[in-house]
């Protein structure tokens, strides 16, 4: 696999809609809500599969219906193609 391109926050999110720029860092953040907690879960396991297959794991956190999820590719120091893929991929399992 090809070494991730750092792209920053910024750019990321122009083509991100729905996610915004992460507070005191380079990364990006957005919080999906779902019906109920079967639906948040299976959310979660759904990305898992990607991620894992990406071998690029994002930072979240889940709260009952609630998935917070902030990207950011640590060995860069920042946002990534990657964590675009990454962020793209989750907006599509998240419809």
């Amino acid at each position: 696999m090809s070494r991730p391109v750092k792209i920053g926050a910024a750019a990321a999110l122009q083509e991100l809609p729905g996610w915004a720029a992460a507070e005191g860092r380079d990364a990006i953040h957005r919080t999906y809500r779902f019906a109920d907690f079967n639906s948040a879960f299976g959310f979660m396991t759904r990305v898992a599969l990607v991620a894992e297959k990406l071998d690029h794991h994002p930072e979240w956190f889940n709260v009952y219906k609630n998935v917070e999820v902030t990207l950011s590719t640590h060995d860069a120091g920042g946002v990534t193609d990657l964590d675009v893929k990454l962020a793209a991929e989750m907006d599509k399992l998240a419809s």
